[in-house]
């Protein structure tokens, strides 16, 4: 057993109770249960999408034998009294079918003669769009000339300049202005007459448009009504032909349900084979968990491992109650003290502790393999917080141990020379390590 140093030995307490777990399963050697779990796990899970897989292929066997099933009923309960009623029906439909076509054509003439009748649609529309710019034109004139007009009789001299108008002046402009308001007002008359005539025009391919919409309903109506008859007649044609040949169809079916029947047998019985390969499984899983055979051997070496770490304690003079549970969690106890945990103490109180559980380790693969090793290295553990009272307590464990070939490296040689029967010393020279006689 080699004991590191602390630069990179972890302690055990300073694991978490999942790493303790771990190292206390490679001691006991049911390491390779934890494996096995691993590998059972996986085959759990294919297990698992095999069941899946197969009760779906159940599922679409048994879809397909039931719609064959009903399928072959239906053709059973048929009568040849059926066709001559489906026949009949299907002449209904052709009828029905030709007098439907009738009116599209017919429609479809009228629509064509109206969308000829509104061509000029868009040549209306425009020549209403200048009528109505000439009128807004004139009306702008009518109103120059209103004004032009009013001012000439209302007033006898010039605003601006305040000179008189000559009354012969004044005259002729009332003229003027008077005869140019008659044309505008005849010519506006005029122009309203043609906007009225153009906007009637319009209104009238409005209605058109609104017929041709009406028509183009109406022609949808009736080919949806022609494609309803045509697929009844589709199935019509079909459900004869089916009735027609019906023994040979029946034929047919059954062998097709016997195979099915025959396919849904066998998958079924290799459902029931990996269901219950997965029972079996399960149970394999359960004992091989953390809460089957490893807790049971666990639980049976736990109180073995806590009398030994007590004992080895006492060894050191480190007088406390010191209890790992299943899961490895500490409850430490003191006479006097309430209970606290492996952090409470000093480094060198915490170095005993650790001494303690090395010791034990080894005395429980010992038990558990039947083997011993007579070989034992312990580097650098009296230059970490040991101090001299440990020191002594440590060395009356080892001086019990007179089978082991034990090996202690430390820096603190001069101090602990008294403790050793034997010394090895090396020193660095030049970069060199080498053998000092002592």
């Amino acid at each position: 057993m080699i004991t590191l140093g602390s630069s990179s030995y972890q302690p055990f307490m300073q694991m978490r109770p999942r790493h303790r777990r771990e190292v206390v399963e490679e001691i006991l050697d049911i390491r390779v249960l934890t494996h096995m779990d691993i590998l059972t796990r996986n085959q759990q899970t294919d297990l698992t999408t095999k069941i899946t897989d197969a009760k779906h292929q159940c599922d679409i066997v048994q879809s397909k034998y039931d719609l064959e099933s009903k399928h072959l009923n239906d053709l059973k309960n048929r009568s040849l009294d059926d066709i001559d009623l489906k026949k009949l029906n299907l002449k209904k439909n052709n009828d029905a079918q030709k007098d439907y076509l009738q009116k599209v054509q017919k429609l479809d003439n009228d629509y064509k003669e109206l969308q000829d009748s509104i061509q000029d649609k868009e040549k209306v529309e425009k020549k209403l769009k200048e009528l109505s710019k000439l009128e807004t034109k004139i009306e702008t004139n009518l109103k120059t000339h209103e004004r032009s007009l009013k001012f000439f009789e209302e007033n006898d001299s010039c605003p601006t300049c305040t000179q008189p108008l000559e009354p012969e002046f004044r005259g002729e402009k009332r003229a003027y202005e008077k005869g140019k308001i008659v044309t505008l007002n005849d010519g506006m008359k005029k122009l309203v007459e043609e906007i009225t005539k153009v906007e009637d025009k319009l209104l009238n391919i409005d209605k058109l448009s609104k017929k041709m919409y009406d028509i183009q309903i109406e022609m949808s109506k009736i080919n949806t009504s022609i494609e309803a008859l045509k697929n009844h007649s589709d199935n019509l044609h079909n459900e004869i032909v089916l009735l027609e040949n019906r023994d040979k169809d029946t034929t047919k079916i059954e062998k097709e349900l016997e195979d099915f029947k025959n396919q849904l047998e066998e998958t079924k019985n290799q459902l029931g084979q990996v269901i219950e390969e997965k029972k079996y499984v399960d149970v394999v899983r359960e004992i091989l968990s953390d809460r089957g055979a490893k807790a049971k051997i666990i639980k049976k070496y736990l109180p073995i491992m806590n009398t030994l770490i007590n004992q080895y304690l006492q060894s050191m003079d480190f007088f406390i109650s010191f209890h790992l549970d299943e899961e490895f969690n500490e409850t430490v106890k003191s006479r006097f003290r309430d209970t606290f945990d492996y952090n409470s103490f000093s480094e060198g109180e915490k170095m005993r502790i650790d001494l303690a559980l090395v010791f034990t380790w080894r005395a429980i693969a010992k038990m558990k393999n039947s083997t011993n090793t007579n070989l034992m290295i312990l580097d650098e553990i009296f230059d970490s917080s040991l101090d001299n009272q440990g020191t002594d307590d440590f060395f009356k464990i080892i001086k019990k141990m007179t089978n082991e070939n034990i090996f202690i490296i430390s820096h603190k040689g001069d101090i602990l020379f008294d403790k050793f029967t034997n010394i090895i010393k090396f020193e660095k020279e030049h970069n060199f390590t080498r053998l000092q006689n002592v």
